[in-house]
Order: structure tokens, then sequence, then C-alpha cells
């Protein structure tokens, strides 16, 4: 998986790197520290946008008492019903499959 750091991604979505802070502090994107560096999984953003769907799904992730790390793994962990893994799906438009199954983790 290849990773940002926030003034990479900021870049990419071209905003200050303190919004994208932000957008860490309010779980609009996850990120994990690595080496006391913060950094954004790359596949989170496309075309230079947030991808569509991931910030409702990180909220249906940690209702379902997912940890960030767990929802990290979760979303780039192989699922072979989908076929490929949940952040592949979202990236592919199929956010309702990607739902559906987040939901079905809570019970």
């Amino acid at each position: 998986m290849d990773w940002l750091t926030l003034p990479d991604a900021a870049e990419q979505l071209r905003i200050p790197v303190t919004k994208v802070r932000q957008m860490v502090n309010d779980r609009t994107l996850l990120a994990r520290r690595e080496g006391g560096v913060l950094r954004i999984p790359a596949q989170f953003i496309q075309d230079g946008v947030v991808v569509k769907g991931l910030p409702g799904l990180f909220t249906v992730l940690a209702d379902a008492g997912f940890s960030d790390d767990e929802a990290l793994d979760w979303l780039f962990r192989e699922d072979p019903s989908l076929p490929g893994t949940p952040m592949q799906a979202l990236a592919e438009n199929r956010g309702r499959e990607v739902k559906r199954r987040a939901q079905a983790l809570a019970f």
C-alpha cells in the first residue's frame, strides 16, 4: 500500500495542510502514524478528491466498534465476495456493497 504524508495529501487535494490535519481530526480521513509521521493511504484520494463514500464508511466502521487501525486493515483486506478489497470497491463506485458489509459487522 502506498502512503501519503499530510503535505503530500494536501498537494493532491489542492488544500492547505492544516485542512488535511482537520480532516484527520474530524475522521473524514484516517491516518496512521509511522515513524512519528502521520500518513494517509494514497488510495483515499482519487482525481484530486477524497473517494466518494469514504467518510461515511469510517463512521459505520466506528459504530461497529472498529478502531482507526482496524478500519484501515479491513479496508485493504481481500474480500472474495466483492471481489478485491473494500477500498478497491469504493474506488470503483461500488460503495453500497461495501457499506452493507460494514453494517453487517456490527451484528
